[in-house]
């Protein structure tokens, strides 16, 4: 049992000065004042005083972290999930991109052996970014595993078979009607590495889309006569629109203006690659070499392969983009991807009831301290 108190809580609808709260049996069992709620006799006492508690992060696109790579070894995905609370983040979609079919079953039966007594952050579901992608926007994707949509290939993909997210290019032959059969099975089905224009973007709206791959990489431009995909992404106020906010994947003034037009329908992710928790050097992603700096991943030929960006930087980031409040930057990264996954109820707030996953966070929003399920997994 935790008793949490002196805190300044943080979610995307309240500010709580002097907050305490008690966590049991991986519960918020009880939230209060400081001068209201008292510390039970066997519990372990935190003095919060100066810090900022928020919901904790999650991500909903992870290809891997700390030298792992998802997509060429799954195995290595409850590894990942041990370290990732040093960046704030209690829970994730581990992505694995293009690759032969069978290698997402692999990850799939991966998520299902859960180790004994892990601690750390939870791996919800896949994200399955391709095989069903446009060859135009492969990225840094192997063509050679890009695949037409085929319903019966994937029939046995659902939610409660450990595949969350999907992403596909949705102007592809019969990619509707995979759209709509994933969205039956209880998956949340993305665009993305797309050539879509408006009109075949709004047509996978139609079909069930709900999500935008970190919208305008691998994407046609926005243009002031076509629109194209970003655009519609954009314009649909029930869209949600993943963005990587590293000043890399897009400019500073471009995720202002996202900000501006999505609001809470902003998501913030990573897409972060091997490489994350690393120092530069050479990388895998799937079966590329990636050449890391201190500030990017790129293949050998300069395709930007994923990023090396942290959750909780993500956050900072965003914040400096575009003057959005701490509360406003935090929804991004908590509310809005529990809404998305339809876990609101148990994940992304504070609240009674919830399950206890919280992040510490500095007068700088430097992470101090991520509990996860109740359990302290990490302290600076």
């Amino acid at each position: 049992m935790l008793y949490i108190h002196h805190a300044t809580f943080h979610t995307p609808n309240i500010r709580f000065t002097d907050a305490a709260l008690i966590l049991q049996d991986g519960q918020i069992k009880k939230i209060g004042t400081s001068s209201e709620l008292f510390c039970p006799p066997d519990a372990q006492s935190i003095d919060a005083h100066g810090s900022i508690i928020a919901p904790g992060l999650i991500d909903l696109q992870l290809n891997g972290a700390f030298g792992d790579d998802f997509t060429a070894h799954p195995e290595t995905i409850w590894r990942v999930a041990e370290k990732l609370p040093r960046f704030g983040v209690t829970s994730f979609l581990p992505t694995l991109i293009t690759a032969p079919l069978e290698r997402y079953d692999a990850a799939r039966h991966v998520l299902k052996n859960r180790p004994q007594n892990f601690r750390g952050a939870e791996p919800l579901g896949l994200h399955v970014e391709g095989p069903f992608l446009n060859p135009q926007k492969k990225g840094a994707h192997n063509p050679a595993y890009l695949r037409a949509p085929n319903s019966d290939e994937v029939k046995h993909w659902s939610r409660a078979n450990g595949v969350w997210l999907v992403t596909l290019a949705p102007e592809l032959p019969n990619a509707l009607a995979l759209v709509e059969e994933l969205a039956t099975q209880g998956i949340i089905v993305s665009m993305g590495h797309t050539m879509a224009t408006i009109e075949e973007a709004d047509a996978g709206y139609s079909a069930g889309i709900r999500y935008a791959t970190h919208l305008f990489n691998a994407m046609p431009p926005l243009d002031h006569r076509a629109p194209n995909a970003p655009g519609a992404a954009l314009a649909n106020p029930e869209w949600v629109a993943g963005v990587i906010p590293d000043g890399i994947h897009v400019h500073p003034t471009l995720v202002k203006t996202i900000w501006l037009a999505k609001g809470t329908n902003v998501n913030l992710v990573t897409d972060a690659m091997a490489a994350l928790g690393m120092p530069p050097g050479i990388y895998e992603l799937n079966d590329f070499e990636v050449v890391v700096s201190e500030r990017e991943a790129r293949l050998q030929n300069g395709t930007l392969a994923g990023s090396i960006l942290p959750l909780d930087q993500a956050v900072r980031n965003f914040i400096q983009y575009t003057d959005c409040s701490l509360s406003e930057a935090l929804q991004t990264v908590t509310t809005t991807p529990a809404e998305l996954l339809n876990i609101q109820s148990e994940r992304g707030n504070i609240a009674e009831g919830m399950i206890a996953d919280l992040v510490m966070l500095d007068e700088n929003l430097n992470v101090k301290m991520t509990i996860a399920r109740g359990e302290i997994v990490y302290e600076a």
